[in-house]
């Protein structure tokens, strides 16, 4: 559980800082296209989630359409590089 609590706060973080979400809205359920995440907002997300877990993420990658979807990815990708 800790995982998953780490990857959304990273992401909670993020939108909170580049795109003033209030935090609590930032939830597993929620769309992040309703939270203004574009491709290149996600991209973003996705490299400052390679910086701090120094993990390579792959380029071919299903893009996530919710919070939740984004946290299970990277927990994913920390248990396989981790």
């Amino acid at each position: 559980m800790r995982a998953i609590m780490d990857s959304l706060t990273i992401i909670r973080e993020f939108l909170e800082s580049r795109l003033e979400v209030a935090p609590e809205r930032v939830l597993p359920e929620a769309k992040l296209d309703d939270l203004d995440v574009d491709s290149l907002r996600l991209a973003e997300i996705m490299f400052e989630f390679e910086e701090r877990f120094n993990l390579t993420l792959h380029r071919n990658l299903k893009s996530p359409r919710t919070v939740g979807e984004l946290v299970v990815l990277m927990d994913r990708l920390r248990s396989e590089q981790g």
